[in-house]
């Protein structure tokens, strides 16, 4: 899913103090600063949650992997490759 696709909720002005260069410069080259920070802020937001999820499962993940060296995987017979 894109980030364009995610933003398809009510907007909320809201104020953001941005670097006074890169606005001006983001200006001239045409782009749309409030698009171009929503789609930076659902990035943060994707590899935040992704981030805490793999804290959260770390041990869940460990044991798996630690399940599957001691043993193989388990449908490893049924592998076509």
């Amino acid at each position: 899913m894109h980030a364009a696709e995610v933003i398809k909720s009510i907007r909320k002005p809201t104020n953001l103090s941005i670097d006074s260069a890169l606005l001006k410069e983001a200006k001239v080259l045409g782009i749309n600063v409030s698009r171009s920070a929503e789609v930076g802020i659902a990035q943060a937001v994707k590899v935040h949650k992704q981030e805490k999820w793999l804290k959260e499962n770390a041990r869940a993940l460990a044991s798996s992997n630690a399940y599957a060296e001691a043993n193989g995987l388990p449908l490893a017979q049924h592998r076509q490759f």
